[in-house]
C-alpha cells in the first residue's frame, strides 16, 4: 500500500534546492496550472458560441430546404439564365452534360475566374484551355460539335469532364432543340 507520508516526502526532496528551501518558480508553476486547470474546466461547462462567418453560413444554407434538384433537358438559351447573377444556381456544360457548380460559385459565379462558363457550354474553352469570350458558341448558333480538337484537347475535355463528374451533380443535358 502506498504512504501518504512517503508521497509527499518525495515531493519535498524532488522541488527543493539543496538549500532546503523551495525553488521560487514551484509556487509560479503552481498558480499556473492552476489557471489553466479552472480555464478547461470552464471551457468545458461553458463551450464558446461564437460562429465564423462561414459557419454561420453554413448553418443559415443548412437550415433552409434547397429546391430539390430535377434532372432537366436544357437547350443553350434556357441554360443562360442560370449564370448566377439571373438565377442562384450556376449551372454549366460539358461535352452535353449540365451539371451544378453552384458549390464552386466563387469560381463559376459572378466575378469568378471561370465565371464567362456559367449557364454556357464551356467544352471548347476547357478543351482548348481557354477562358475568353470567343471560346463560347453564341447562343442563337448550333451547339459545338469540338470535330475540329486535336488528341491533346479531346483528351484535357475528357479530364475536365471527369473532374466535373466527380465534383459536382450532374442535373440535365444540353441539347440542340427540345
Amino acid at each position: 500500500m502506498i504512504d501518504l507520508q512517503d508521497i509527499l516526502t518525495y515531493y519535498k526532496s524532488i522541488s527543493s534546492s539543496p538549500s532546503g528551501q523551495t525553488p521560487r518558480y514551484i509556487p509560479l508553476l503552481n498558480a499556473l496550472l492552476a489557471l489553466l486547470s479552472i480555464y478547461i474546466v470552464y471551457r468545458i461547462i461553458f463551450p464558446a458560441t461564437h460562429l465564423s462567418s462561414a459557419s454561420r453560413d453554413a448553418e443559415r444554407q443548412a437550415q433552409t430546404k434547397p429546391e430539390p434538384i430535377v434532372y432537366t433537358i436544357f437547350t443553350p438559351a434556357s441554360l443562360q439564365p442560370f449564370n448566377g447573377l439571373d438565377q442562384e444556381r450556376v449551372l454549366m456544360a460539358v461535352k452535353g452534360n449540365v451539371y451544378d457548380v453552384s458549390a464552386g460559385k466563387s469560381f463559376y459565379g459572378p466575378n469568378g475566374p471561370y465565371s464567362n462558363f456559367a449557364g454556357r457550354d464551356a467544352s471548347r474553352g476547357l478543351a482548348k484551355g481557354s477562358f475568353d469570350e470567343d471560346m463560347l458558341t453564341p447562343l442563337d448558333h448550333p451547339i459545338d460539335t469540338l470535330d475540329d480538337l486535336s488528341p491533346e484537347e479531346i483528351n484535357s475535355l475528357n479530364d475536365w469532364e471527369q473532374h466535373f463528374a466527380g465534383k459536382y451533380l450532374l442535373c440535365g443535358k444540353l441539347v440542340q432543340e427540345l
